[in-house]
């Protein structure tokens, strides 16, 4: 039977394909989907963890007890995820193990634009990557047989592109290959220094039996054309070049991309006149070929930053332009990303806005668009859960520096869970009078609402228990006096609590507890509710405005509300000193 899928879609039906039982992740645009797609298979066991570095954990665990397992993350999730990544390449398999890195070359949802091909070759794993849905399924299939052919943890390379594209899939038999017997075994899963020494020796021997493999497996391919033109290329980067190049250029197109087909790649240029090295962002491939002595054009020609396509590969080796065949004059609005209406972060931002000696410390999520116009609130994100410790850091630069300010770190629930608690921890440990302002919305909000361990639901949809955020303040060393939980729609409330924190001089947290406007059942139980503004009243002060939602406009000297986007918070009423927004319906 023949399907569409994304790559991650494919990537799921691969893995179940395969005969994987057992999946562990940490949601992550672009590879969420791919654990979202897997739960539902009958026979498996899928889950979402705290952290990318707990769920590969997981997975590894699984591996060592017999079954095929996968971890699946985004790109920085894996540097969450490189220490035992790194040992685990020393321990190798039992069951299959497949691990998915989902770069994301243009940063369409990310803080950085890493390359993690690199991660192959300093951790020593095989590495497969697809350039289309049907081979998301065939090369993960593939990817269970090398790991635990060559007793191998593989790391499975996909892009946005590949991960959210569509293609037709052709859907195979599922390999019920049941789980392996555990035999206890210290030398090969204790890493002790000892057994580290002998085990290295046996990686660098995996890794010559790999680089034969990927010199005669159907991974990598040649396709001859015009001779005159050798393209050497992986991912979606293949396809573009076939859309530019057509029949009038040769391709070596590589699947397993570490170890890299030496043997082949020698072959290849010696029957072609010129060779391009097509890949996006990194010189991976390039920087390989020209230390074997080829002669080959990549990066000189090829943009290193940003997502390619054909268009850019098309005037950088060819030097001519796509020809439009069709323009308007009509360009769309520009639209920053902002805090969507009836937000429950909006009213803490907007209590913290007022204080303008506060430095305000980020973190990954929704909230991270505090720093956004009017509240302009947020001034650094790192990375998930640094906020806190981040947040620490300064607090000690203003003491060393005589510095006057308060910190505020802001952090969601899940990321909380993630990374946050042990920078908390270290807030009580050493003292630093910090606020941490945890904003519990009761779902993984940014990544498209995934439960995590407060939210009483796990991935496959079975009931859980909900970690109590205060109780685990609580226990962590926060003094009761120094907590406050609040709703974020009552303003005064949430006020009165950003200044009880400003004025401390001990660890501090606020917990805003009001669940994510976009949640399904939040947006039914308020379809009734709206604001609404009362004209005559309105005294054009535009304080309403500083909330920064995007339901309030101003236009023609006249405040308005859109009724399709207002959810009824009635942050905006509260603002108003003049009574001109009034709440209707219930």
């Amino acid at each position: 039977m023949k399907v569409i899928m994304s790559g991650n879609e494919a990537m799921a039906r691969g893995a179940y394909e395969a005969g994987c039982t057992v999946a562990s992740a940490y949601p992550g645009t672009p590879s969420t989907e791919i654990l979202e797609n897997f739960a539902p298979y009958e026979g498996v066991y899928a889950e979402w963890a705290p952290n990318e570095k707990v769920a590969f954990e997981v997975a590894a665990g699984a591996s060592i007890g017999g079954a095929r397992s996968l971890t699946t993350m985004k790109h920085v999730g894996l540097n969450v995820a490189a220490d035992p990544l790194f040992t685990m390449a020393y321990e190798g398999v039992n069951g299959g193990f497949v691990v998915v890195t989902a770069d994301d070359p243009g940063m369409h949802s990310s803080q950085n634009e890493q390359d993690n091909r690199y991660y192959a070759p300093h951790a020593k794993v095989a590495m497969v990557e697809p350039s289309d849905s049907q081979e998301c399924k065939d090369f993960m299939k593939m990817a269970f047989e090398i790991s635990e052919k060559f007793d191998t943890v593989v790391l499975f390379r996909s892009t946005t592109r590949i991960s959210h594209s569509k293609t037709i899939v052709e859907l195979g038999e599922v390999n019920k290959v049941g789980v392996k017997p555990y035999t206890k075994n210290i030398q090969k899963y204790v890493m002790i220094p000892a057994h580290a020494r002998a085990k290295h020796f046996e990686v660098e021997e995996r890794l010559e039996a790999l680089r034969k493999y990927s010199n005669n497996c159907s991974l990598n391919s040649v396709e001859y054309g015009n001779k005159k033109i050798g393209i050497i290329t992986s991912g979606i980067s293949y396809q573009y070049a076939k859309e530019v190049f057509g029949d009038d250029a040769s391709y070596l197109k590589i699947g397993l991309s570490y170890p890299l087909p030496d043997e082949m790649i020698r072959e290849f240029s010696s029957n072609v006149d010129k060779i391009y090295i097509i890949e996006e962002n990194d010189p991976y491939i390039e920087t390989a070929v020209k230390a074997m002595g080829i002669s080959c054009i990549g990066k000189e020609l090829i943009p290193i930053c940003g997502e390619l396509n054909p268009d850019i590969i098309r005037k950088a080796l060819l030097k001519e332009a796509k020809p439009v065949t069709y323009s308007t004059d009509v360009k769309a609005p520009a639209r920053p990303p902002v805090l969507c209406p009836g937000c429950p972060h909006r009213g803490i931002f907007h209590a913290v806005s007022k204080y303008k000696d506060v430095v305000a410390s980020g973190d990954i999520g929704c909230y991270t668009l505090g720093m956004m116009a009017p509240l302009n609130v947020t001034d650094t994100v790192i990375c998930m859960g640094a906020s806190i410790s981040g947040g620490i850091g300064i607090q000690k630069a203003n003491l060393m520096g005589d510095r006057q300010g308060k910190i505020f770190s802001f952090i969601g629930d899940s990321t909380f869970f993630h990374s946050g608690v042990t920078g908390l921890i270290n807030a009580v440990y050493n003292n630093s009078p910090i606020v941490t302002v945890i904003l519990d919305n009761r779902i993984t909000g940014m990544t498209g609402h995934q439960e995590n361990p407060g939210t009483g639901k796990t991935l496959q949809g079975k009931p859980a228990p909900m970690i109590d955020i205060e109780e685990l303040v609580l226990a962590i060393g926060i003094k009761p006096e120094n907590i406050r939980v609040v709703d974020p729609y009552k303003l005064a409330e949430t006020e009165a609590a950003v200044k009880e924190a400003y004025n401390s001089t001990e660890p501090f947290v606020i917990i805003t507890k009001q669940p994510c406007a976009l949640i399904k059942d939040v947006i039914k139980k308020r379809a009734n509710m709206k604001c609404r503004t009362i004209p005559e009243n309105c005294k054009k002060c535009k304080a309403c405005l500083r909330t920064g939602c995007p339901a309030l406009s101003f236009k023609n000297n006249v405040v308005s509300i859109d009724k399709n986007m207002c959810n009824g918070c009635t942050l905006c009423k509260q603002v108003c000193k003049f009574n001109a927004i009034e709440r209707v319906g219930e």
